[in-house]
């Protein structure tokens, strides 16, 4: 609103010619923004949605607002008419006329109604400066509102429609591959999606205005940008889903050969179970007071699985396949590490018996090279321990204490004659 008040000392033709000119060009930009925002596309859309939540509150107080701005304008243009009239009377207009025009040009000379409900019956004054500072302010407002819906509704709607078509392709490929609602997660995740999506569409299109994050400190009309947060985590959301999809269209396209390698690696845990069984057996037949280990049966929980993994894709039940093939292939793994470990463990008692007699034979090869191989002291000891070694069933504990003798002997061999007069080689 105006100041009121004396608009001060009377203008001159020069300064009236001026004024007018300012205030016409003034008028021309009002009138051509006015015009604009009628033909707004987002001020179309607005009038012709069902519109609800906050952007059906804004935009009937901004059709009020609009209202007010055309009443403004029409008070201004009356005003300028009024003026130009009396200016146009005559080229050099009186005192008289000069002072009307001043107060016309200058003085809250401008009459405009009031708006809707309570101030409908008041009527403001304002000088036609402050007229033009009002209706800007009116018009940054109003366009504010236009042009953020618009912003929302040119952004938002055609990503959602894209990933809702994306979202199409992807349910159609996970029933190819069996992932359905109730039956595999992502197929459940498929059906939030989808209603998060329908249901972000619909509240995008009648509440665009609740979707836009405006700028900080940005008082410029549509400063901000639409809030993307729920279509984002949809996005991803699906992402997710299509990425697990994948996974399971790589399980049939590989699926045959996974369960050959899975077949292979469980028959050669058979068979390494298969000979740790007889080795068990020929330790237990040859080697006496040892512990020998028990040896598991062949893995038929594992086996099991495994041709219900091989049903699964015989009847195209990917989704299912899938993790069961990774288990089986993690313990199929592990069921060959314990049957070689069964399998090491079994013949440790082998193992010992034949390092010793590679002991003992080195022994003799040495006490040979040395010129022992006639002593009847070490042909003695070296006999008793390959008989212990070569006997069954062996004793390894007294075998061991057999060829230790042995090697003390052979090492007193190495070391000469005693000082108390050993025997000489």
């Amino acid at each position: 609103m105006g100041v009121t008040g004396p608009p001060g000392p009377v203008m001159d033709r020069d300064e009236v010619d001026r004024a007018l000119a300012r205030l016409g060009a003034e008028h021309k930009a009002v009138e051509d923004s006015l015009l604009a925002l009628q033909d707004h596309a987002g001020r179309r859309l607005l009038e012709g949605a069902g519109l609800t939540g906050t952007t059906r509150e804004r935009w009937a107080a901004t059709e009020r607002t609009i209202t007010v701005l055309w009443s403004c304008f029409d008070a201004y243009t009356a005003a300028l008419r009024a003026a130009r009239e009396i200016r146009s009377r005559r080229k050099w207009p009186h005192r008289e006329e000069l002072a009307e025009l001043t107060e016309r040009l200058r003085g809250d000379s401008v009459h405009v109604p009031g708006g809707a409900g309570e101030r409908a019956l008041l009527t403001e004054r304002f000088t036609l400066d402050g007229l033009v500072r009002r209706m800007n302010e009116l018009y940054a407002a109003s366009l504010d509102v236009v042009v953020t819906a618009d912003a929302v509704w040119s952004a938002l709607p055609a990503r959602i429609d894209l990933l809702a078509a994306e979202l199409g392709r992807t349910r159609s490929l996970a029933h190819s591959v069996g992932v359905r609602p109730g039956e595999h997660p992502a197929g459940d995740e498929l059906e939030t999606i989808t209603a998060e999506l329908t249901e972000l569409r619909s509240l995008v299109v009648t509440d665009p205005l609740a979707f836009w994050r405006p700028a900080a400190g940005s008082s410029a009309p549509g400063g901000g940008r639409p809030d993307t947060v729920r279509y984002d985590r949809a996005a991803l959301a699906l992402e997710d889903v299509r990425r697990e999809i994948e996974a399971v269209l790589a399980v049939r396209q590989d699926s045959e050969e996974r369960l050959l390698r899975l077949r292979d690696v469980l028959s050669r845990a058979d068979r390494t179970l298969a000979e740790a069984r007889v080795a068990r057996g020929e330790v237990l037949a040859k080697i006496a007071a040892s512990e020998v280990p028990a040896v598991s049966g062949p893995p038929t929980a594992l086996q099991e699985r495994l041709q219900a993994a091989a049903e699964h894709r015989r009847h195209a039940r990917w989704h299912r396949l899938s993790p069961l093939l990774d288990a089986l292939e993690r313990e199929a793994e592990e069921e060959l590490l314990r049957a070689r470990d069964s399998l090491t463990a079994v013949t440790a008692p082998l193992a010992v018996r034949a390092e010793l007699r590679g002991r003992l034979d080195a022994y003799r090869a040495k006490a040979i090279r040395l010129g022992g191989a006639d002593d009847p002291f070490l042909t003695e000891r070296y006999d008793m321990a390959r008989r212990m070694l070569w006997s069954a069933p062996c004793d390894l504990r007294v075998a061991e204490q057999a060829v230790l003798r042995y090697q003390q002997a052979v090492a007193d061999l190495l070391s000469g004659p005693s000082e108390t007069g050993g025997r000489q080689w």
